[in-house]
């Protein structure tokens, strides 16, 4: 397993010094999270290639997002250099996680695969995706402010119980804290730029706009306990594995916290950004729909009378002090006949 090997590898000493040419060289398998990458990436490309072939378009930056940003984060997060030496360095395991917390859902999501997943699939199995995205259980979990409470909770629970700690022991532990990661990233990402069924109606494009502003706040706050928190992350482990060329093992936390807290913050402007666009495309679609609506509504009003020659005039409506005094004249008229 990956943890019983990288801990003989530390324990000897083996890891060099970490560069910058060997943290952009360094690189090792894991078969867990490359299956992972592998299935998500032909599923996202046979959905495409279906669209395709029936002659539907599917935007190439959708593609490139979820290729590059999000299945390219996962494999930076649990293959490059940051994996190797997430346990002999804390400030690479910092920024793994938050790789796979933050980054990689905005990628995923961005690529909108559940819409492609509706528009791929046939018709029953479209409506069991629907029907899925929209149960109780997802709703629960998609509400927004559960599921911002849920990352929150998932990045302490990682760093300030015994979970962090025994996933550097155990490799299959560590294979699903990196899915645990992942999840609850993606249950608050994916919904507010994806899924509008799984919100409440009363999250509009603004409410969710304030949501991801909420957000960036929140994210910043693991980042910030973690670089002045007093004890010793997984103080322990990191005590007893780190190398010679390593830092002070404290300074190594605050520098994993620093990390953390400045990719959540980068994250948040591109993730508004990309929000704000999803609004301003919709208000367009709105605009033009109504516009639609309102020509095809005056269209009749608008269209010639066809011609039957001139309109007869209409009757001239008198004021009543000449039709009284035409009544009293009248009047006066017959009195003098009678005479």
């Amino acid at each position: 397993m990956k943890g019983r090997a990288m801990t003989e590898l530390s324990s000897v000493g083996q890891l060099p010094e970490l560069t910058t040419g060997r943290a952009l060289t360094t690189w090792h398998l894991d078969v867990p999270a490359l299956l992972l990458v592998i299935a998500l990436g032909a599923l996202y490309g046979w959905g495409v290639a279906r669209l395709r072939r029936r002659g539907e378009p599917w935007p190439p930056a959708r593609v490139v997002a979820f290729a590059s940003l999000g299945l390219g984060g996962l494999v930076v997060a649990t293959m490059s250099a940051l994996a190797v030496y997430d346990h002999v360095l804390f400030w690479p395991a910092a920024v793994q996680n938050i790789l796979l917390d933050l980054v990689a859902p905005l990628g995923l999501a961005l690529g909108d695969p559940l819409r492609l997943a509706v528009e791929a699939l046939p018709t029953d199995a479209a409506g069991r995706v629907r029907r899925a995205m929209t149960g109780r259980l997802v709703r629960v979990l998609t509400f927004p402010l559960v599921s911002t409470a849920l990352v929150l909770a998932t990045e302490l629970t990682v760093y300030f119980t015994p979970y962090f700690a025994t996933a550097l022991r155990v490799g299959w532990l560590h294979e699903l804290m990196y899915l645990h990661l992942l999840a609850a990233g993606c249950l608050f990402v994916v919904p507010v730029l994806t899924r509008e069924e799984t919100l409440p109606g009363w999250c509009t494009h603004p409410v969710r706009a304030a949501l991801v502003f909420l957000d960036g706040i929140v994210d910043a706050v693991p980042g910030v306990v973690v670089m002045t928190h007093g004890t010793l992350i997984a103080g322990a482990w990191y005590l007893h594995h780190a190398p010679s060329w390593s830092p002070d093992v404290r300074h190594d936390q605050q520098l994993g916290g620093g990390a953390m807290l400045s990719i959540a913050e980068l994250v948040a402007l591109p993730f508004l950004l990309a929000l704000l666009f999803q609004w301003a495309r919709a208000e367009r679609v709105q605009t033009a729909a109504l516009d639609r609506r309102l020509d095809a509504e005056l269209a009749p009003v608008a269209a010639p009378a066809p011609d039957h020659g001139p309109a007869p005039a209409p009757d001239r409506v008198r004021p009543w002090w000449e039709t009284e005094q035409n009544e009293v004249a009248a009047r006066i008229r017959s009195q003098h006949r009678e005479k």
